[in-house]
């Protein structure tokens, strides 16, 4: 029987797991597919505290981890939960790739993946040309000296975009609306590099070409004149924002009708006592590694008093 099992590996799980060890709770972290969640594909983390030079993401997690080891914690690596008993406890029971456990209090940190075009061609290129992270795959040969496609308009999307400009001859920033929704520092670097090119109140409706199992081209359409365009391209990166990964938690503790966890407005805690959500799969306002953190550290706090009051 566990104390704390918290379920996943980002900020708000590590932070967590380094709080609940200190209390010497000994929390166990299952830290599912992927260790260290989104932030391990961004290259340079700028805006997390401390780090006056910025800090690469996966760095910055792997810190964590070793952090909340040395105060006790343990973690199972690549355990992914794929059933959650958690009515009617606790003790709640977590059936995961590698086992099941029992423990008294549930922290979900599971974050969020990277939302879909669900265009035609998208998921018959994908890893052919077609990406959802430019720093895992911008380098790659096939992107080198060749026109690139960025989808989004916020931060991540600039990010991509300008990350891109160091391989890419040129890249189309393609944005459903006349301005980006980026912060004005990112969005002001990004237009204001040579390379690239905005494309406005546009869409993709199509990418070609899954017959040539390569990206070739993508189909826009313009969103007020509904003119459409083919316009050549080696690669299509999107970014285009995230989805909670809350799936299996549905029909289990409240959600909403985007999948976030429902918590309460002055803490962590879910409809379930004993259970409690952070980070980015129950922040759908913030969405930023710093408030993940925090709300880890939230949790952590909600998490001992509810085991200190006898639970």
């Amino acid at each position: 029987m566990e104390n704390v099992v918290i379920i996943g590996s980002g900020c708000a799980g590590w932070t967590a797991a380094i709080y609940t060890a200190r209390a010497n709770l000994n929390p166990l972290v299952l830290t599912g597919w992927q260790a260290g969640g989104l932030l391990t594909t961004t290259t340079v983390v700028e805006n997390f505290p401390g780090f006056a030079e910025g800090v690469d993401g996966t760095q910055l997690m792997v810190t964590m981890q070793r952090q909340a080891e040395r105060f006790g914690a343990r973690v199972s690596f690549q355990a992914t939960v794929e059933k959650a008993e958690l009515i009617g406890g606790p003790p709640f029971r977590l059936i995961h790739s590698t086992g099941i456990v029992e423990t008294r209090t549930v922290i979900i940190a599971v974050g969020a993946s990277h939302k879909h075009l669900g265009v035609p061609g998208e998921k018959e290129l994908e890893g052919k040309g077609v990406t959802y992270c430019a720093t895992c795959d911008g380098a790659l040969p096939v992107f080198r000296n060749k026109p690139l496609v960025v989808v989004g308009g916020g931060d991540s999307a600039c990010e991509e975009a300008l990350f891109l400009t160091r391989f890419a001859s040129e890249v189309f920033l393609v944005h459903r609306r006349d301005q980006l929704r980026a912060s004005r520092i990112m969005a002001e670097r990004a237009l204001a590099h040579s390379k690239i090119r905005p494309v406005w109140n546009s869409v993709i409706e199509e990418i070609h070409d899954p017959a040539g199992d390569s990206v070739s081209a993508v189909s826009l359409r313009d969103v007020k004149t509904n003119l459409r365009t083919l316009l050549p391209c080696a690669g299509v990166f999107v970014a285009v924002g995230h989805v909670p990964n809350t799936a299996i938690f549905a029909g289990q503790v409240d959600l909403d009708p985007a999948g976030y966890v429902r918590i309460a407005n002055s803490g962590t805690r879910t409809n379930i006592p004993g259970v409690f959500a952070a980070g980015d799969c129950a922040d759908s306002t913030y969405r930023q590694a710093i408030t993940a953190a925090a709300m880890g550290c939230m949790a952590a706090i909600d998490a001992e008093r509810f085991l200190a009051a006898g639970h």
